[in-house]
């Protein structure tokens, strides 16, 4: 798909999740994409990607910046997709492209929501106008559980306002028009969730 699409960077498989190979829940959001994209796009046009079941373009991924060292978890694969599409680059699902995953049993269970609304919130001020992301500060602050573990994330997040603030980038409007048609689905989605 690549090789028959250059200005293709990243293609987003369907997720079966392990074992059992069960939809994940995420999938029909990629699958019913809001986003406008081209009508050459093999697939739904995206907004952003999921590191662990997409194919990237590696140059165009290295030349926009790669992963942020800062980002781990929610912000983490939205900062470099809106920096590709800043770039003139497209994103897809493809609903033939197939990732079976099975969650590590060692993994932090709370860790989710220790680090996800923080870098959510980070990739969110780094690239989005003002408007959008107060909105999407406000939002999670609705569905983020109140119990011991989200709190400090909630702290951990104004931490980040020095170095937010010195590599901030506005988006130009098309790509800020992509993120906005995704609000909806992300506000209502069920696979967004930070729980443990």
């Amino acid at each position: 798909m690549l090789d028959a699409h250059p200005s293709l960077a990243v293609v987003a498989a369907r997720i079966l999740a392990e074992p059992g190979a069960r939809e994940d829940p995420i999938v029909p959001e990629l699958r019913d994409s809001p986003v406008r994209g081209p009508s050459w796009l093999p697939g739904p046009a995206l907004g952003s990607f999921l590191a662990g079941a997409s194919v990237l373009r590696r140059d165009a991924f290295l030349r926009c910046g790669g992963f942020s060292r800062r980002l781990w978890l929610g912000g983490g694969e939205e900062l470099p997709a809106v920096d590709l599409a800043t770039a003139g680059w497209e994103l897809c699902y493809l609903e033939g492209l197939t990732v079976h995953h099975e969650a590590s049993r060692n993994r932090d269970p709370h860790a989710r929501r220790r680090v996800g609304p923080r870098d959510t919130l980070w990739s969110t001020w780094l690239r989005r106008p003002v408007g959008a992301a107060l909105r999407r500060t406000v939002r999670p602050a609705r569905i983020v559980p109140r119990d011991r573990v989200s709190p400090p994330a909630a702290l951990d997040a104004p931490r980040g306002l020095p170095w937010v603030r010195a590599e901030r980038r506005r988006v130009p409007a098309r790509v800020e028009a992509r993120l906005v048609s995704l609000e909806e689905s992300q506000a209502t989605s069920r696979a967004r969730r930070y729980i443990s």
